[in-house]
């Protein structure tokens, strides 16, 4: 088959045919095969659950090419805990900072004064 003169189209078409083809044809020889199994097991006083250690005969579901909702979304992250203020700012308490990351302008600040970082340590009992 020449397919050098087919448009864009008509070789869109013949893809889309040729792939339900396969389709079809995977189908058949899946079931077939399945039969053939199923003879072969009760051949030997079996079933087909017995052979592959399964409860149920059923057969198994064709792949799927996308996954089902439930797994197609990305598992989430479990949240991380808040972190624990443990630097004050010395006029407005409201104002605090973790230690982690730059250090805010106000500590820049009190450290340029020649003052030390563990004056402006929380106190235990305000972080609880």
């Amino acid at each position: 088959m020449d397919i050098s003169g087919l448009s864009l189209t008509e070789l869109r078409r013949l893809q889309t045919r040729i792939e339900a083809e396969i389709r079809r044809r995977s189908d058949t020889a899946r079931k077939e095969l399945l039969k053939r199994m199923q003879k072969l097991a009760a051949e030997h006083g079996m079933s087909l659950a017995d052979v592959l250690g399964q409860e149920s005969e059923k057969p198994a579901a064709p792949a799927r090419k996308t996954p089902p909702k439930a797994l197609a979304q990305p598992a989430r992250k479990a949240a991380k805990p808040a972190s624990v203020i443990k630097f004050r700012h010395p006029e407005n308490t409201a104002i605090g900072w973790t230690g982690h990351g730059r250090k805010p302008q106000w500590v820049i600040d009190w450290l340029a004064q020649g003052k030390a970082l563990e004056d402006l340590r929380a106190s235990t009992e305000a972080a609880a």
